[in-house]
């Protein structure tokens, strides 16, 4: 069975041939445009795999049929932990809006920000240091902004991932979840939630780097694509 969280590429491309592989394979998501989708699933539907638990929660934003996945299991432990594709990511979130600032209001804040706070977050891209850099100069006198910016660099300084964070964690430092805070309401020059996710959004736009060297994976994607990884070389 395939989770997907939305319909860009990027999540879903391989589901088509995962399809091809598996003839049966059950994809879901929320959204039509997913690629070899066989059924679309409601928010607050639950599934189960043995004793593994998942609560689907639609988190509209960056697209309007985002699903992200919350998973537990019985008698375990260990935390649980969110899929969240780009609905929410460390120190940030998908900030491209196909929907409304209040619909990923209603996401960030109420759907996503309300579960446990151990919760382990992990997201579909790592743009940790730039998020980081970003919510820096969204609170520049955040204490757990500057100690999560110093941990990333060390953590990117040696290879090693910044995936998961915490739900709590991010409660902290990740400034589209804080937009009720008095320094993010100053930066944005907005009062209402939505309208300073909004601002947010358009400002984090501005500071994105106007060419950011894709990820590991996107640039794997890119040379399957143009033939760079191709096992037949013409001679």
């Amino acid at each position: 069975m395939v989770l997907s969280t939305h319909h860009h590429w990027d999540h879903t491309r391989g589901n088509a041939e995962l399809a091809h592989i598996l003839p049966g394979l059950a994809v879901l998501g929320a959204d039509e445009r997913i690629c070899a989708l066989t059924r679309r699933l409601e928010h607050g539907e639950g599934l189960q795999f043995g004793a593994i638990h998942v609560r689907c929660l639609l988190t509209p934003g960056h697209t309007s049929g985002h699903m992200s996945y919350f998973l537990w299991e019985d008698d375990c432990p260990d935390s649980p932990a969110l899929f969240s594709g780009d609905a929410l990511s460390v120190a940030g979130c998908g900030w491209h809006l196909e929907d409304t600032a209040q619909q990923m209001y209603q996401s960030l804040a109420k759907t996503l920000g309300t579960l446990p706070p151990e919760t382990k977050v992990f997201c579909g891209h790592e743009h940790t240091l730039s998020n980081l850099e970003f919510a820096q100069k969204v609170e520049p006198c955040n204490e757990h902004v500057q100690a999560k910016l110093s941990w990333a660099q060390e953590r990117d300084d040696e290879d090693i991932p910044t995936v998961p964070s915490t739900l709590g964690e991010e409660l902290m430092y990740n400034p589209f979840l804080r937009v009720t805070e008095d320094a993010v309401r100053a930066f944005t020059g907005q009062v209402a939630p939505a309208q300073v996710l909004e601002a947010l959004c358009r400002e984090r736009a501005r500071f994105q780097p106007a060419v950011e060297p894709p990820q590991p994976q996107v640039r794997a994607l890119l040379a399957l694509q143009w033939g760079l990884l191709s096992t037949h070389q013409k001679k």
